[in-house]
């Protein structure tokens, strides 16, 4: 029981970041017309759905203008 609270501990920010990584990237693909290298669909996808580098990708990649 020891190892669950000490791994709970330390996963507990990783879950929080990604969380909040995955809501400010899917808050900013909702609220653009169009996104470049893409669709929303695709890039909501990979935010959903690749912890961590989908959510990176988007802000660094996906929010290029035009």
């Amino acid at each position: 029981m020891e190892a669950l609270r000490e791994n709970f501990i330390f996963l507990l920010p990783l879950f929080l970041i990604n969380l909040a990584l995955i809501a400010v990237a899917l808050v900013d693909l909702v609220k653009r017309e169009k996104v470049p290298g893409g669709s929303k669909w695709l890039w909501g996808a990979a935010i959903v759905f690749i912890q961590y580098l989908g959510p990176l990708a988007y802000l660094v990649l996906g929010r290029k203008e035009d």
